[in-house]
């Protein structure tokens, strides 16, 4: 076969390969006739075999979602050595599933900037695996689960991994989801900026919706990376101004210091 018809080959069983897992339907045609035996599947992570791998990655990368340390604080989730909790919350507990930047590759950071932008296949099987994830005792307590809200431009993508997160959260716990919150035209995406821009959103940029009533309820706020935590403290705020009671924080992601 002609180099050229091979790479075209080889291009296109990738293709179909990755659309096959994300949709759950068998592989290409050809699967069986031999091309894949010249040219193995590679992790689409760290380019190496793709073994009992789920959504174009393989097992090894998979296992990057690993679980935050078990001497963390309760309220930000960091490791500070106990005492009061030095960080700027506004909730009774915090935690989040998994380190943002374990495994190699990090795959936090491989993923949500990739889902962000429309990576459909790793949403779902990063949903999934969230599904299955042991959640903190506080998570019970909430009357109602809400999400941050997403800026503009990520909601014209029509869909928000903290939204889906926040909604598969309320329905394993047997609680009602609602979009309490809204942000500000004028308050751009977190992801991106250094530690100091992220720090000076202003109090503003997020408001509890006109019509929602959160007056005494407890509330689960759920988001998907929790970085400096401003966004999660802005959203906090808002709903205590509203009235809202008891709050607590679950984030898909936590960033540690020096991880």
């Amino acid at each position: 076969m002609h180099r050229g018809a091979m790479n075209r080959v080889r291009s296109e069983e990738a293709a179909l390969s990755r659309r096959s897992e994300c949709r759950g339907k068998p592989g290409p045609w050809f699967a069986g006739h031999g091309v894949v035996r010249f040219f193995p599947m590679r992790c689409r992570g760290c380019l190496g075999p793709l073994e009992d791998g789920q959504a174009g990655l393989c097992r090894r990368c998979w296992s990057g979602l690993a679980a935050l340390p078990e001497e963390r604080c309760p309220r930000c989730a960091l490791c500070h050595g106990g005492g009061e909790c030095p960080e700027p919350v506004a909730w009774s507990a915090g935690d989040a599933l998994w380190s943002y930047r374990a495994g190699r590759p990090a795959l936090g950071a491989l993923l949500v900037p990739a889902i962000k932008r429309g990576e459909l296949g790793w949403k779902a099987a990063l949903l999934e695996r969230a599904g299955l994830a042991p959640l903190p005792d506080f998570a019970a307590g909430a009357d109602v689960v809400c999400s941050a809200p997403a800026s503009f431009p990520r909601h014209w993508l029509r869909f928000d991994l903290a939204e889906e997160a926040a909604a598969m959260f309320a329905r394993r716990l047997g609680k009602p989801y609602r979009p309490l919150l809204r942000k500000a035209w004028f308050s751009r995406a977190q992801a991106g900026l250094p530690e100091g821009r992220r720090r000076r959103l202003p109090a503003s940029a997020v408001s509890v919706r006109p019509g929602r009533t959160v007056l005494g309820r407890s509330i689960l706020l759920v988001d998907d990376v929790w970085t400096t935590g401003t966004t999660l403290l802005r959203c906090a705020q808002a709903l205590r101004r509203a009235g809202a009671g008891e709050l607590a924080v679950l984030t898909l992601f936590r960033t540690l210091p020096f991880s």
